[in-house]
C-alpha cells in the first residue's frame, strides 16, 4: 500500500510539473505576443529642457471615442500639439494644439470608422525647442467597434487555454509513458470554440466582417487562427491509433507557439482611404501651412 501510494505521489507531482511548465510556456508567450503587437500603446521617456516626460501612446480606440492624447507635464513653459492624417489617404497633416488642464497636457483625435487609421505624431515645444515623442516615426492608431464582454471575455479565456493545453499535450507526447492522445481533442475543441467561432463574432463586432482570413482576404489573426487548428486536426489524425504519431504532435505545437510568436493584429483590418473619402473632418483642427 506505501508503495502504491509512493507511486501515485510521483504521478501526480509529475503530472503537476507538466502542467507548470506548460503554464509557463502559455504566459511567456502570450505576454509577448501582447507587448509586442501593434495595438500595445507605444511607451518611453523624453528629455525636454530640465524635464523627463514620460508618455504612453495609444495604438488602438473604440469608434465611439476620440482618442486621447494626454501628457503629464507639470512646467506650464511647455506646450505641443498633435500632427495627424489618415493612414492609407491623400490627406494633407492636420494640427491639433494640446490644451493644459492643470499638470496635464490633453488633445483630441477625431472618431474613425471600424479599421479605421490615423497616422500622428507628438510635438512638444519649450522656447525654442520642438521635439517629436517619437522622433521620425509616427505611430498609427487603429479604430475599432466595441466587443460585448460576453464575447471578448470568453474568447480571450478559450484561446489562452487552446494554447495551455497545445503546451501540455507536447509535453505529454515528449513523455514515452504520457498519453497525449486525450489532450489532442480539448486542444483542437478550444482553438475551433475560442479562435473560429468567438473569434469570428469578435472580427464582426470589432470590424464588421466575420471572416477576412483566406480565402476572403489576408487578416494574419484569421489565418493564424485557421493554421493552427488545421495543425491540430492533422495531428489527431495521425494519432488516431494513439502509437505512431507523437512527432505530429510535437510539430503541432511547435507551429501553435510560432504562431502565436508573431504579434498579435498584425497585418489585422485597416481601411483605404484613397478608396473613399478624400480627406477628414472634425472641429477644432486646422491645416498645415
Amino acid at each position: 500500500m506505501a508503495n502504491q501510494n509512493l507511486l501515485n505521489f510521483r504521478i501526480a507531482h509529475h503530472k503537476a510539473l507538466l502542467w507548470f511548465v506548460a503554464s509557463i510556456i502559455t504566459l511567456g508567450s502570450a505576454v509577448y505576443q501582447r507587448v509586442t503587437g501593434p495595438t500595445y500603446p507605444v511607451r518611453g521617456k523624453i528629455n525636454i529642457g530640465t524635464n523627463t516626460i514620460s508618455f504612453k501612446l495609444l495604438r488602438s480606440e473604440i469608434v465611439s471615442k476620440k482618442a486621447a492624447i494626454i501628457l503629464d507635464v507639470p512646467d506650464t513653459t511647455i506646450s505641443g500639439y498633435v500632427q495627424f492624417r489618415r493612414y492609407k489617404s491623400y490627406d494633407d497633416w492636420t494640427i491639433v494644439p494640446f490644451q493644459r488642464l492643470n499638470h496635464k497636457l490633453v488633445a483630441y483625435l477625431p472618431h474613425q470608422p471600424p479599421a479605421g487609421k490615423l497616422l500622428y505624431f507628438v510635438w512638444l515645444e519649450n522656447g525654442n525647442r520642438k521635439v517629436s515623442l517619437t522622433g521620425k516615426k509616427p505611430v498609427i492608431l487603429r479604430y475599432k467597434g466595441a466587443v460585448p464582454a460576453a464575447i471578448l471575455i470568453p474568447h480571450v479565456l478559450l484561446m489562452f487555454l487552446a494554447m495551455l493545453f497545445s503546451n501540455r499535450t507536447a509535453l505529454e507526447a515528449l513523455d514515452t509513458r504520457g498519453n497525449p492522445h486525450k489532450y489532442i481533442l480539448w486542444t483542437i475543441g478550444l482553438f475551433f470554440i475560442g479562435g473560429l467561432i468567438l473569434g469570428s463574432l469578435v472580427q464582426k463586432y470589432a470590424f464588421g466582417q466575420f471572416w477576412t482570413g483566406i480565402p476572403l482576404g489576408y487578416d494574419l489573426t484569421d489565418n493564424k487562427t485557421l493554421l493552427v487548428t488545421l495543425g491540430w486536426i492533422w495531428a489527431w489524425i495521425k494519432n488516431r491509433d494513439r502509437k505512431n504519431g507523437r512527432g505530429w504532435i510535437f510539430l503541432a505545437a511547435v507551429l501553435t507557439l510560432l504562431v502565436y510568436l508573431i504579434p498579435h493584429s498584425l497585418l489585422g483590418s485597416e481601411l483605404d482611404y484613397t478608396k473613399l473619402h478624400p480627406s477628414p473632418s472634425d472641429g477644432g483642427c486646422y491645416r498645415m501651412p
